[in-house]
């Protein structure tokens, strides 16, 4: 078989892959910035719970609330709240942050934590 006699594809069929691509490359960009914004709010999310952890176990050995808040506040997000709360022999620790990434999203990242004050527990018997 010449050269001459090889079956060409039909004109119509030229730059479909262009167009694909120009569909295709869109969306896995946008998938992939979801993927990364995941991430990140998963991170985010763990570092509420540990921040209410750290500061339920601050408040459960009886020290300040301000240095409860303080040990919360230092392992959260940026611009995460804080709750402190005394409730019979429980601390209870909030916290609440925003999710990281655009600012329009409306997801709001947080944990709770309890633990039991140390001075609410007596010598063994």
């Amino acid at each position: 078989m010449r050269p001459s006699e090889r079956k060409r594809p039909p004109i119509g069929d030229r730059g479909y892959v262009t167009a694909e691509a120009a569909v295709v490359i869109p969306a896995l960009v946008l998938f992939a910035a979801l993927l990364v914004w995941a991430l990140m709010a998963a991170a985010a999310q763990i570092r509420c719970v540990d921040a209410a952890r750290a500061g339920a176990r601050v408040a459960a050995r009886s020290e300040p609330v301000a240095a409860a808040v303080a040990a919360a506040r230092e392992a959260a997000p940026a611009g995460a709240e804080v709750e402190v709360e005394r409730s019979g022999d429980l601390w209870r620790v909030r916290v609440a942050a925003p999710a990281p990434g655009p600012g329009g999203l409306p997801v709001r990242l947080g944990a709770r934590a309890v633990a039991l004050a140390e001075d609410s527990v007596g010598p063994p018997s």
